[in-house]
């Protein structure tokens, strides 16, 4: 199986995202698809995470964060590009 390059992408989850195990969710899959990062829920409801790792891993984690945990029910996921910063595992912060 091909790797990839290395990318990085930062992304703010919109729906029903908080109280459903999302993050606990996230770091689960994250970390079996070996990626590293982080997620977090932020004040306004929706739930933040930066990705880092292999370009295939990172585009089938954010393929499967579109529909999450059960009872999770994502809106929309906004991301953007960023440079990997050396992270190593990934934590739910």
């Amino acid at each position: 199986m091909t790797q990839g390059p290395t990318t990085a992408r930062h992304l703010i989850l919109h729906g029903r995202v908080q109280g459903v195990f999302y993050r606990d969710w996230t770091v689960d899959t994250a970390r079996s698809l070996g990626l590293a990062g982080w997620v977090r829920n932020r004040p306004d409801g929706t739930v933040e995470a930066q990705l880092e790792g292999a370009s295939d891993a990172v585009e089938r984690m954010i393929a499967a964060m579109h529909d999450g945990p059960p009872r999770a029910d994502v809106e929309r996921i906004e991301q953007r590009q960023i440079e990997p910063e050396g992270l190593s595992g990934f934590e739910r912060r």
